[in-house]
């Protein structure tokens, strides 16, 4: 028989987080850090809100971009938040989260060859989907010493004359890592000098504890140049009703809703009601879980130092991102021997690019409790690899 399967599609390695995830489900017991999922319910009264859209019946498709007043209620909050001004009639689409607003708009404004500059470690998606998309990943290796922030210099030294197109993944998963305006001045210049695109995940834009998250697109002269990707699963609860939106100048939106319009036909009715909601509503419920998360953050940082564990100090999503390097063990056979002896996951930082190797990310998008009780195991499990190597405790 004929080869049924795409070289490109085979070639490609599927996610490392949900290996251990996939394995954690079936252990008795055992605690998991390694999903990006709130613990929190989505507030009561956005689920409210979609309980009455189904009550309603308002069980219709949407328009292909989405809601009206969901789009209206994005610009609205984008300019109350960021001072940011879109137009919801060309310039707004409603996604299936996050993940495919990136999917979709690389294989909007990607030709064969053209280059995509991806830093890592980050999200697992982006260097699969830019690959789907016809584009060539070329990766750049973000450093501990940087604070895992992309530099002007590192940017500069990636591009040639085939790059179209820079991923811009912060605030930063797995690292926590932010950019602060001074770090997007200065590559925004480097954007503009040679003339390409951006696209700027911003999914956990509400998840920052040093300042206000600044989005490049507030940059003079990048917003025309700039496809901002957000959506409702980090920030409000909501992962399980898949909404994402990608915002951008026009001419590539249209190209978006024209794949969009193939392949999806448009997102979740019932979930894009509860996400009006949400945006209207939803600002006490996001600093509430915002300041839970920053207490988890602090709690972890100290125990780190408690442990003698290197870990740069993450200002954004909710994720740590410790290094244990001094083990000499890779990242995967650390987070497989700590799985299997204190029966706790984490993913292993390879999971998120090569330059991942030496890292752990553990999510602390878990209760306090459950952190205390696996951080309790990380511990005593730290001490027993030190104690194997003759380290003094």
């Amino acid at each position: 028989m004929r080869n049924l399967l795409s070289d490109k599609i085979v070639a490609l390695k599927p996610s490392g987080i949900r290996k251990f995830f996939d394995i954690v489900s079936e252990m008795d017991d055992a605690i998991s850090l390694g999903v990006g999922e709130p613990d929190f319910d989505t507030p009561w009264h956005i689920r409210d809100e979609g309980i009455y859209s189904l009550e309603k019946g308002r069980t219709f498709y949407t328009s292909n971009a989405g809601l009206k007043e969901l789009r209206e209620e994005i610009c609205n909050y984008l300019k109350r938040k960021q001072g940011l001004t879109y137009d919801p009639a060309k310039e707004v689409l409603i996604t299936v989260g996050g993940s495919e607003a990136i999917d979709i708009g690389l294989r909007a404004v990607l030709n064969p060859g053209d280059e995509v500059l991806i830093p890592q470690p980050s999200f697992v998606s982006y260097e699969p989907c830019a690959i789907m998309a016809g584009g060539v990943p070329v990766i750049i290796e973000l450093k501990a010493e940087n604070e895992f922030r992309l530099t002007a210099q590192e940017l500069e030294n990636a591009i040639t004359d085939k790059t179209k197109v820079l991923v811009l993944p912060f605030p930063n998963n797995p690292t926590g890592a932010i950019m602060e305006q001074k770090d997007l001045e200065a590559i925004a210049e480097v954007i503009k000098r040679h003339d390409i695109l951006v696209m700027s995940d911003e999914i956990y834009a509400e998840l920052t504890y040093k300042e206000k998250h600044v989005s490049i697109a507030e940059i003079e002269g990048m917003q025309e140049r700039t496809i901002l990707i957000n959506g409702f699963s980090k920030a409000y609860a909501m992962t399980g009703w898949r909404l994402g939106y990608a915002c951008g100048p026009k001419e590539i939106m249209q190209q978006m809703v024209k794949i969009h319009q193939f392949a999806i036909m448009c997102a979740p009715t019932t979930s894009q009601y509860a996400a009006v909601e949400a945006l209207r509503n939803g600002d006490g419920d996001v600093q509430e879980m915002r300041t839970a998360y920053n207490q988890r953050r602090r709690y972890l940082m100290d125990a780190f130092r408690r442990m003698d564990l290197e870990c740069f100090e993450p200002f954004g999503a909710f994720y740590v991102f410790p290094c244990i390097k001094e083990f000499g063990m890779t990242s995967e056979q650390f987070a497989e021997r700590f799985l299997a002896e204190e029966k706790v996951a984490v993913v292993p930082g390879t999971a998120f690019g090569d330059c991942g190797e030496g890292y752990l990310r553990i999510s602390y998008a878990y209760s306090l409790d459950n952190l205390k009780l696996a951080i309790g195991k990380l511990a005593d499990f730290v001490g027993k690899l030190r104690a194997e190597q003759g380290k003094a405790p």
